[in-house]
């Protein structure tokens, strides 16, 4: 049984240009650190990546808005790894799968609004370069 108020965040992730590697995900619940200080997240999760689509839940969540961030980290650093430039060579996505202009998306751009017992999204990994 869950506890009154807490709810399940349950992320899919479509795209996946092949099965190197990991998916790490961070879960914000404000701006703050939005979208690339994992140690600034509520939640994190990893998982090396099989033959299947990836799901993962972060579970026991008071309602509110929150914002994911993820990565296919393929050589397993625990970052996103970027040219020269700054432009990512690893895949990435947000919750909401918000149009990419140059830099992150804002928080508000990626929050979803996560009530009830469970809350299903389905995040799309996008890559630049290589991957």
């Amino acid at each position: 049984m869950r506890e009154s108020g807490k709810c399940n965040l349950t992320i899919t992730i479509d795209g996946l240009k092949n099965q190197r590697g990991q998916i790490c995900l961070n879960l914000f619940s404000n701006s703050e650190g939005f979208p690339t200080s994992g140690d600034r997240a509520l939640q994190s999760a990893s998982m090396k990546i099989t033959d299947t689509v990836p799901t993962i839940t972060f579970q026991n969540l008071p309602a509110g808005k929150y914002a994911v961030a993820v990565i296919h980290d393929a050589n397993c650093d625990g970052k996103l790894n970027c040219n020269f430039l700054g432009i990512p060579t690893e895949g990435f996505g947000f919750s909401r799968n918000p149009k990419i202009r140059i830099g992150s998306p804002e928080f508000a751009e990626a929050a979803i609004v996560v009530e009830g017992a469970n809350t299903h999204i389905q995040i799309q990994m996008r890559y630049l370069l290589g991957n």
